[in-house]
């Protein structure tokens, strides 16, 4: 329920007051919609313009990146059939294979060495 009965009167008083003004007034309309339409249209680039000079002057630049293809030879499966191998390469197969073992030890090595540097490193810069 409405208690406050004043209020009621004062709003009835504004609108009726308004209706009363607004009615001596012609309203005519200075431009039509559509030269509203189109001139809002035509600021379209002006404001892209804008917008795009004020990204180029403050916006971050980034380096251009050249995209490198490798062309990938095809792999050759060689299917060895019910034939035993001949001495010679197997040998050569365990040699090769000896030689590899080799190669990841060495890597391994040369691995961890350069983890002990980069720890170095560290220490050194948190002593200093």
């Amino acid at each position: 329920m409405i208690t406050n009965i004043y209020w009621l009167n004062k709003t009835n008083l504004k609108i009726k007051f308004m209706l009363k003004y607004l009615r001596t007034f012609n309203y005519l309309m200075a431009y039509s919609e559509t030269k509203i339409v189109i001139g809002g249209l035509a600021h379209v680039p002006v404001l892209i313009f804008i917008t795009n000079f004020i990204k180029g002057k403050f916006g971050i630049k980034t380096e251009e990146t050249k995209d490198t293809i490798v062309k990938e030879e095809p792999v050759k499966i060689i299917e060895l059939k019910n034939t035993v191998a001949k001495e010679g390469k197997a040998e050569t197969l365990k040699e090769l294979s000896n030689k590899l073992d080799n190669i990841e030890q060495k890597a391994d090595e040369v691995y961890e060495k350069v983890k002990k540097k980069k720890k170095d490193k560290k220490k050194k810069k948190k002593n200093n």
